[in-house]
């Protein structure tokens, strides 16, 4: 049971690299504020090809961790420990790609908020 755990936090952390990247990374990779049509539709192609690397790693960390598919968590506690998952991951990618973004006191008490979520919902 406990592999089936790890997988699924590894997995849903992967996937979340690349969900977060998705959407966000192009306000790093495109500071230009006004895009044209044509660099509007490549930076969503972009976004969207990221996002299909999310989708193939988030659907079996699902298939993996859920309860009444085996694994160990039921609905609720995927989808918190998901969005703990993304929160942290977010809060690590905008620490590397957006240096000049401040995170303040709140924000962090607000993810350590989530995190006691995981914990009621697991």
């Amino acid at each position: 049971m406990w592999e089936r755990g790890f997988a699924t936090v590894g997995l849903l952390v992967l996937s979340n690299v690349f969900m977060t990247l998705a959407w966000y990374g192009h306000l790093r990779a495109q500071p230009n504020q006004n895009l044209s049509l044509k660099a509007w539709l490549l930076v969503v192609l972009g976004s969207w090809g990221l996002a299909f690397f999310e989708y193939l790693l988030q659907v079996p960390a699902n298939r993996i961790g859920y309860k009444g598919l085996g694994g160990p968590f039921s609905l609720v506690a995927l989808k918190v420990i998901q969005e703990a998952i993304a929160l942290l991951v977010f809060v690590l990618v905008a620490k590397v790609l957006f240096r000049g973004e401040v995170l303040e006191l709140r924000h962090y008490l607000a993810l350590a908020l989530v995190l006691a979520a995981v914990w009621l919902a697991a």
